[in-house]
């Protein structure tokens, strides 16, 4: 074993699993994925270690015992469709990619969705498309089975709960720093959502 595979093992037996990140299809996408093929050069080092790191522009990759919360958290079926809330890295798109149908994948800064986009086509995935746009203010066509929120927000913006499917879920972080609440939101019914809190947590707001 390798210093980089060394590393990715120890990311998932160390950092994720006592983080109860367990799911059999999670651990399996993390694992193919190569998470240091999505950060830019001058974090490589970085790239395995249970920290945020910087993506360009203040956008910053989640810490990998957040991204595989989420991705558990959403239970996402290889039918599923997605939209997902800042490109980031690209590395939760490919995720998502991996485990759904379709991803939409929305970043308001240009910059950053082009270096996104680059990684995901480098992964060898297809069935994501990105789209320059204040996601938190976007008014939806259509609804989605699933949304990841990759950012934190002040409050949940109701265009994204209306954009969810019904038995739709939404990964998102609400609050203000220090004390945020990550949350599970999953559409019942026409005018009912049901809301989980999974954990606490502080996260970079998504610029809007």
């Amino acid at each position: 074993m390798n210093t980089a595979e060394a590393a990715k093992f120890n990311m998932v037996e160390q950092q994720m699993r006592p983080w109860e990140i367990l799911d059999p299809a999670v651990i399996h996408v993390i694992k193919s994925l190569d998470r240091a093929d999505f950060v830019r050069d001058d974090y490589k080092g970085l790239a395995y270690a249970d920290c945020r790191i910087p993506c360009g522009n203040d956008a910053q990759m989640l810490p990998p015992t957040i991204e595989g919360r989420l991705l558990q958290a959403l239970m996402i079926e290889p039918s599923d469709t997605v939209l997902e809330i800042g490109s980031g890295s690209g590395y939760v798109t490919a995720c998502l990619a991996s485990l759904g149908k379709q991803v939409l994948s929305i970043d308001i800064d240009g910059e950053n969705l082009d270096f996104a986009r680059q990684n995901v086509a480098n992964a060898g995935l297809s069935n994501v498309e990105f789209k320059a746009a204040d996601g938190l203010n976007c008014e939806y066509q259509e609804c989605y089975d699933v949304i990841a929120v990759t950012g934190s927000v002040s409050e949940i913006p109701d265009n994204l709960k209306q954009s969810l499917s019904h038995g739709g879920r939404m990964f998102i972080v609400e609050g203000r720093s220090p004390a945020m609440q990550a949350m599970l939101i999953t559409r019942i019914g026409d005018t009912e959502w049901t809301t989980l809190s999974l954990f606490e947590t502080d996260l970079a707001a998504l610029q809007s």
